[in-house]
This record gives structure tokens, C-alpha cells and sequence, in this order.
């Protein structure tokens, strides 16, 4: 689509930035200086123009992005809706609630487009930080700070005068402000406000409005927020453009409201009772593009839709702007005219739900159809996270305890747990689970494993797990190990017993202290598991520790298909043959023991490509798997190791990187 700019400075070059591999076409530049819009337009051909009627007569451009001074948007904004243009503004749309809404009305009674900045509840930071709101973790949110820490814009700034004309409100709070509505819908009440003239003596120029202003908003749905916007602080200094959220269960911290991207601590959680973690947005960084705002206006033009949702929050954000100066003029509480405006609700910006559905992706084989559909397929694999976390309490030969740092990897965003019988530590994991500061059940995938005493007494163990977790349905619950083992009863919360009853219950032995199998068919304990599916018992099924040739017999006889396969896997042991069969049928494949290989952190090839990009050996490890669609499933007992092993899913590896790892191959690796 053709585009033309109004307004040729900074913020027009940020915006031109991302025009080469865009959509978009510039095809003219206005700005009443002449020689920048002529600079502008001759960077990216096109015309330049002084003044918005030669413009419109001239230029057959649909949009128009407004990227003039502060105070000129709303007058830039009316001229180009009453040429028939649709707009896409820099913030703030307008410098009165009144004329902001004029605006967004005279777009919808004209059928046009209207967008305004900023985009910034659209950008990966602030979609991750609203996912953990909306887990159910915190419990209500009831109470906030937010920072706009503008900062002297005449230290920073080439033409600073904009921006000390509006104040810090109208540049700054619009960033948090306009998130919080996208989280929280509408502002109901300025309960006070106060607003100071502070600014530096040896300063020749001084902000036209109040350079420092705090106030306390109240929301329609029930958070309070301490708002805090300054010219004055610096835009360095500790607190910038900071929003921090608490719960009756938890608290949530974002250390920059308008960020285009997501750092790997950008955003930090605290379950109830328990400090910040850092929780690391579980992607390569992305930075999203000034543009992203115009071109999804754009977009959506093309697509036969005429969006105004963003004018019309960023009109209410203008009112709470204007509610906030004269709470601070009067000293009252004000309420902000339209609250109840339609919609200002909360966007939808959920992530789907992570847990798969019961009828997810399998094909079932039934004696009436075996002939002619051949044997059972996944036509899709289950979507997993990048990096899930194992709850194993096996630790160089030893038990330890992993509950605090089960609760540390709730913090920091892991949505997949690795549990099994073997483990023991089901009933405390369940308790964590209901405990205050965890996440609603639809935001985990939990994955359970019946243990090799169990394979004809399966229904028996997956329920006894089900009941010491406190869920109804495991999302997926698999085959610990193909080998069959005698039966010593239940397995029932292993932790509370001593070491030498957990080995006797675990790993029988016969006279010669070898394992004491049984003689149980792989494929009817196959059966045995998908009668927990067709009883609900687990959403899917899978296996673990098997060699490609059993896994072939199994996805043979069965009707449910496995959806996930779980084998130790790590540079040395890459396993490609098995994950490439398994990706060729919809089976996702699970890395246990990525990083325990003795000695593998250790490797020269390893430590090179690490020091490459700035991270440790193990991020190295991690992300080996992630690059090739398998997920690792590390433990760690080390508050940051949990989180950096999370973080792993944000390196990308390059072809270079992955043909030195490929040398770490060892056909003959045996632990």
C-alpha cells in the first residue's frame, strides 16, 4: 500500500527504518521544512511536499502517517480524515480528550482507519509479561507503580522543544498508560494528583507544563495504579519506564513499558512469598519495527476491515491525561469522562491455551479399519514449549530436593514439568501446584510416567500419581522404560521413605542382583495406556528410553499413537535418526540428561561456539536441541542456572555453530 509521511525528523527516520523490506511505499514526505522532507523523500523515492493540500491534490495515498510535533498531531490528523485518508498517529493522538475523541468519531462516521502509537502492547515484553497475568498466577491484581521517566530532554534530544511544550505526561505516561488499558480495560478515577515545577537553574529552556507529575488512577476493573512521569529523573536512572504489578498471590515486574523488545530479563515474577526471578521471554529477540504499527493498519485496510480500537484507547488515555492535570490543578479526585466507553475492554491478546486437546491429532485404529487406513499417524505434532524443566530427583547417584527449585521454575515461565512415579516427590509437586502464585492448570503441560514395576498395574499408577498431583488428567503420560520389572505394590509418595525401602520398592532384584523382569509384552502394556486415554485419565501418551526399533513395534500395534518420545539425547548422543523418524510422523521427542554427559560442557567445540554468542556451555547444550525442534528437559537445583537453561530457547544457532557441535558426535558414548 502507498504511504506518504507528515513529519520528517527523528522519529520519521526511526519510521523509514523498516520501509525497505515493508509492504509499504513511500511515496511522499511533507514537513514544513522543506530541505528534511526533501532529504527524507530522496532516501526512499519519493516526493517531497511543504504543505498537506499540495499533498492531497497531488498524491493518491491511502494512509498517512502522522509524525509531527506533539501538539500539531490532532490538527494533522483532522486535515487528513477530511481529505478521506486513513491515519496511523504518533502518540498522543491529541492534546484534549475532547478533540481526541472528535477524531476517532470522524473516522467512524467516514468509514476510515485510525491508529495510533504506541504499539507497545503488541511487542514480545509486554505480551509475555501479560501472559503471566493472565495464568491466573497473581491472583487479582490490585495494586500498581508505574514509571514514565521522560528524562531532560535537552540533554538527549536535538529538538528538544516538543517535548517540553506537552510535559512528561503526554510523551511519557502514554506508554504505560496505554498498556495498562490494553491489560486492564478503562481508567474509572484520578483519585489524586500532584504535579511540581522542579527543573534545573543553569537550564535556559524550561518544560511549558508541570516537568514532574504523580497520581494515583483507579481502574473500572480494580487495580490502583501509582503513575509517576518526569521530565525532571533521568531516563537512566534506576526506575525508567518501569511497571510493577501486585497480586493477592504474586507480583509481576517489567522493567520497560514501551520496549520494542524482550531482554532476557526484562521481565521478573515473584509466587507468593517468593523474591523476583527473572523470567526470560522464550524466543530469539525480536525487535518489532516503528512501522509495525502502519503496516498492520495497512493490513487490515486491505483485508476489507477499518480499524479505530487503538485511536480510540489512545483517546482515552488522553482523557486520563487530562484527568490527571486537573486533579493536580484542583487537588480533587476526577473521574475520567469515558470510562465506560465502548471498546476500551481489555484486549485479547491471550496465548492459547498449552495443553492439548484429548482428541489432538490422532488418527485411531480400529479392527473395522485397520486395512484400510494402515497403521495410526499424528497428522499434526502437539505443541510444546521451547525448554521444559525435569523434576527427577536423581542427582549424581543421589536424592535431592527439588520443590524450591520446581517453585523458582514457576517463576521464571517454564510451562512443561517432567514428573514421574519414580520420582516421589508427586505429592509435593501437587501441593506447590495449589499453592498461592502458581499458575491456572490450562497454563502447564504435565507430563507423568509409570515406572518399570508398573507395567501391568498402569491404570493403578497413573491414578495414584493423578491423585498425589491433585490434577484430573496428566497432558501426557508415558512409559518410563520398555523393560518390564516385578511388582512390589504401590509406589505411593517415595520421597517420605527411607532410601533403602525407595531402592527396594524401585529396583528388584533376583539372586544374582540383576534386575528381576518380567515377561510383559511391550505392545499390551501399550493397550494398558490407551485405556487411560479413552478413560480420560491423560490427554495423550507416549514412551520413553526406547530404541527406534521398539518404538517402531509399538506405533504398529497401536490406536493411539505416541505423541511424544523421550530418549537422553545431547551432542555426543544426538539421536538423529530417531528424531527424524518421529518428526516425519507428528511425534515430538523430549531430551532427558541434556547436560550431565560427563564431560560435555567441557568440550573445546562447545566453549567456542558459547563465547561466540556471550552465553554459557549449557545454554550451548540447550539450545543444540531447540535449533532442531527437540525439547530439553535440564533440572538444576541453582536459582540462575534454572533461568539461564530457560533462557535457551532465545539463542539462534548459526550453520557454522552446528557443524562445530556436530563434531562432538560419539557413536560409541555409553554412560
Amino acid at each position: 500500500m502507498k504511504c506518504a509521511f507528515v513529519g520528517a525528523g527523528a522519529v520519521a527516520e526511526k519510521y523509514a527504518s523498516g520501509l525497505e523490506d515493508s509492504e509499504l511505499r513511500l511515496t511522499a514526505v511533507c514537513d514544513l521544512d522543506v530541505d528534511r522532507a526533501e532529504r527524507l523523500a530522496a532516501d526512499h523515492g519519493a516526493t517531497a511536499y511543504s504543505d498537506l493540500d499540495t499533498l492531497f491534490d497531488a498524491e493518491s495515498a491511502p494512509l498517512i502517517v502522522n509524525l509531527t510535533s506533539h501538539a500539531a498531531h490532532a490538527d494533522v490528523t483532522s486535515a487528513c480524515l477530511e481529505a478521506d485518508r486513513h491515519v496511523f498517529s504518533e502518540k498522543p493522538i491529541a492534546l484534549d480528550a475532547d478533540r481526541a475523541l472528535a477524531l476517532v468519531e470522524t473516522a467512524a462516521g467516514r468509514g476510515l482507519a485510525l491508529g495510533c502509537a504506541p504499539i507497545n502492547h503488541r511487542c514480545d515484553a509486554q505480551r509475555h509479561a501479560r501472559s503471566f497475568l493472565d495464568d491466573g498466577r497473581f491472583g487479582p491484581i490490585r495494586l500498581g507503580y508505574a514509571h514514565a521517566h521522560v528524562g531532560r530532554v535537552t540533554e538527549w534530544h536535538d529538538d528538544p522543544g516538543s517535548f517540553l511544550d506537552v510535559g512528561p505526561l503526554y510523551d511519557g505516561a502514554v506508554y504505560p498508560l496505554s498498556l495498562l488499558v490494553s491489560c486492564f480495560g478503562p481508567v474509572e478515577t484520578v483519585r489524586s494528583a500532584d504535579a511540581l515545577d522542579v527543573w534545573p537553574d543553569r537550564e535556559d529552556r524550561a518544560p511549558g507544563r508541570p516537568a514532574h507529575v504523580e497520581a494515583t488512577v483507579e481502574f473500572a476493573s480494580g487495580p490502583i495504579v501509582r503513575l509517576t512521569a518526569s521530565l525532571y529523573a533521568p531516563h537512566r536512572s534506576r526506575e525508567f519506564n518501569s511497571l510493577e504489578l501486585h497480586g493477592d498471590d504474586g507480583s509481576l515486574y517489567l522493567a520497560d513499558s514501551g520496549a520494542l523488545a524482550a531482554e532476557r530479563d526484562t521481565v521478573s515474577v515473584g509466587g507468593a512469598g517468593r523474591p523476583y526471578v527473572a523470567a526470560p521471554h522464550p524466543q530469539p529477540r525480536r525487535e518489532r519495527r516503528y512501522l509495525a504499527g502502519p503496516e498492520r493498519l495497512a493490513s487490515a485496510v486491505a483485508d476489507g476491515r477499518i480499524p479505530i480500537r487503538s485511536a480510540r484507547r489512545a483517546a482515552h488515555v488522553v482523557a486520563v491525561c487530562n484527568a490527571v492535570e486537573r486533579a493536580a490543578a484542583d487537588g480533587t479526585t476526577v473521574p475520567v469522562p469515558d470510562a465506560e466507553t465502548d471498546g476500551l475492554d481489555a484486549s485479547d491478546l491471550r496465548p492459547s491455551s498449552i495443553r492439548p486437546s484429548y482428541r489432538d491429532a490422532t488418527v485411531r485404529r480400529t479392527a473395522e479399519t485397520a486395512d484400510r487406513i494402515g497403521p495410526p499417524v499424528r497428522d499434526a505434532a502437539i505443541r510444546l514449549p521451547r525448554v521444559g524443566f525435569g523434576c527427577s530427583r536423581y542427582r549424581d547417584g543421589e536424592y535431592v530436593d527439588r520443590i524450591d527449585s520446581i517453585a523458582t521454575a514457576l517463576d521464571a515461565g517454564y510451562r512443561l514439568f517432567d514428573s514421574a512415579e519414580l520420582y516421589g516427590n508427586e505429592t509435593r509437586i501437587g501441593d506447590l501446584l495449589d499453592a498461592p502464585g502458581s499458575p491456572d492448570r490450562e497454563g502447564l503441560f504435565l507430563i507423568g510416567k509409570v515406572w518399570n514395576t508398573n507395567h501391568e498395574h498402569v491404570s493403578e499408577a497413573c491414578r495414584g500419581s493423578l491423585d498425589e498431583l491433585g490434577i484430573d488428567a496428566f497432558d501426557s503420560y508415558l512409559l518410563h522404560w520398555p523393560e518390564a520389572w516385578a511388582h512390589q505394590g504401590p509406589l505411593s509418595d517415595l520421597a517420605s521413605k527411607p532410601v533403602a525401602e525407595r531402592e527396594a520398592l524401585t529396583f528388584p532384584t533376583d539372586a544374582d542382583g540383576n534386575p528381576e523382569t518380567v515377561d510383559v509384552p511391550l505392545e499390551a502394556t501399550w493397550q494398558r495406556l490407551e485405556r487411560l486415554h479413552e478413560r480420560g485419565l491423560t490427554r495423550t501418551l507416549g514412551v520413553c528410553n526406547v530404541s527406534l526399533p521398539q518404538l517402531e513395534r509399538i506405533v504398529d500395534a497401536a490406536r493411539v499413537p505416541p505423541a511424544i518420545v523421550q530418549v537422553e539425547s545431547h551432542p555426543y548422543l544426538p539421536r538423529t535418526d530417531l528424531i527424524e523418524w518421529c518428526h516425519a510422523r507428528g511425534i515430538r521427542v523430549v531430551a532427558h540428561s541434556p547436560l550431565s554427559a560427563p564431560g560435555l560442557l567441557d568440550e573445546p567445540p562447545l566453549r567456542e561456539v558459547a563465547d561466540d554468542h556471550g552465553v554459557s556451555p549449557a545454554v550451548v547444550a540447550l539450545a543444540f536441541h531447540v535449533d532442531r525442534g527437540v525439547v530439553p528437559i535440564p533440572a538444576s537445583n541453582d536459582s540462575e542456572h534454572v533461568v539461564s537453561n530457560l533462557a535457551a530457547a532465545r539463542l539462534r544457532l548459526t550453520a557454522a555453530d552446528r557443524e562445530r557441535l556436530a563434531t562432538l558426535e560419539d557413536p560409541g558414548f555409553e554412560r
